[in-house]
């Protein structure tokens, strides 16, 4: 996984991390989001978020698929 700001994350049931990754650039993050959403939509149970990491470590949720804004 590389470094950056914001993460991508695939995870299928029982939240098992299916793949991920991260991206300096929220354009380039957020242009990826809605490129794993066509090409992963169809997993079963599949869920894509995109979470931007703070100067303290910590992630928060931007926005999720199929839960959130896509």
């Amino acid at each position: 996984m590389g470094d950056g700001r914001y993460r991508l994350t695939l995870t299928t049931t029982a939240s098992r991390t299916v793949m991920d990754g991260r991206w300096s650039n929220l354009t380039t993050a957020e242009r990826k989001f809605r490129s794993w959403i066509g090409s992963y939509s169809a997993i079963p149970s599949a869920r894509i978020a995109l979470a931007e990491q703070a100067a303290d470590a910590t992630w928060t949720e931007l926005k999720a698929w199929p839960d959130g804004e896509a």
